[in-house]
């Protein structure tokens, strides 16, 4: 089976169906952002005075890539350009991952599945600038996954 998204074109138009989807959804602001350093794209919107932040990793998304298209002999380009192709690669998928998630976390939401709080709860912004999420994860209130469990 082949990476999610390993195909994707859509790129900076996937940003924009993000904008249409959460605007028609009622949130009144929007803010898109990029974190070329850490290889980031970062979504910021409010709803009903919560804040929400999520965010993906194109550096993450291109170690998968590579994974499963590992450099070899083989490929027609070096390795560092083959490097820089996932991460173009990790760039475009992103927002297309982002554009599909959020748009099912709010379907889920207007058909009643989940609540907004519910649908949203790791990425709300709390006042201090972290998510539930980070703050959660910083006070090691979860335990870690159990590795030997399916």
């Amino acid at each position: 089976m082949s990476l999610p998204y390993s195909n994707s074109t859509s790129g900076r138009s996937a940003m924009d169906d993000i904008r249409k989807t959460i605007q028609a959804f009622g949130c009144s602001k929007f803010a898109p952002m990029e974190d070329f350093a850490e290889g980031k794209v970062i979504i910021q919107f409010e709803y009903r005075g919560r804040m929400v932040q999520v965010s993906a990793s194109a550096k993450g998304y291109a170690a998968a890539w590579l994974k499963e298209n590992p450099y070899s002999s083989r490929v027609r380009m070096t390795k560092v350009e083959h490097e820089r192709r996932a991460l173009e690669k990790g760039q475009i998928a992103v927002w297309s991952i982002l554009r599909d998630w959020i748009k099912g976390q709010l379907t889920a939401v207007e058909t009643g599945i989940l609540s907004f709080d519910a649908a949203f709860l790791g990425q709300i912004l709390l006042p201090t600038g972290e998510t539930v999420h980070d703050r959660i994860a910083s006070q090691g209130l979860l335990a870690a996954p159990d590795e030997k469990k399916p």
